[in-house]
């Protein structure tokens, strides 16, 4: 299944559920919710958050020796796709529809 993040300021963000999940618990939203809206008054915390999880996935990893980083990520050619990858192009779209002042939807 797929979680799809809409906002009129750019192009849909799409993730697995797994991970569009991890987003939602993220923002502060009910991951469970099949459907949900970040108004323009919530992006700016939502923003936060988000960039604050990108800097301490990026923390953790650099913690990590090089043989341990993504032990518990599935092995995918040229290594395992980090938190922070994933996460860069819902923090861009967050932060586009900040601008724009429009608010960021899923699973309508």
């Amino acid at each position: 299944m797929l979680i799809v993040f809409k906002s009129p300021a750019s192009g849909d963000v799409i993730m697995f559920e797994k991970n569009g999940k991890e987003m939602l618990t993220v923002l502060g939203k009910d991951a469970a919710d099949p459907k949900g809206i970040v108004t323009v008054e919530q992006l700016p915390a939502a923003i936060a958050a988000l960039k604050a999880a990108i800097d301490a996935d990026k923390a953790r990893k650099a913690e990590q020796p090089d043989d341990e980083a993504g032990a518990d990520e599935p092995k995918t050619p040229g290594g395992a796709v980090s938190f922070f990858q994933r996460a860069v192009p819902l923090l861009e779209l967050l932060e586009r529809s900040l601008k724009d002042k429009v608010p960021v939807t899923w699973g309508v």
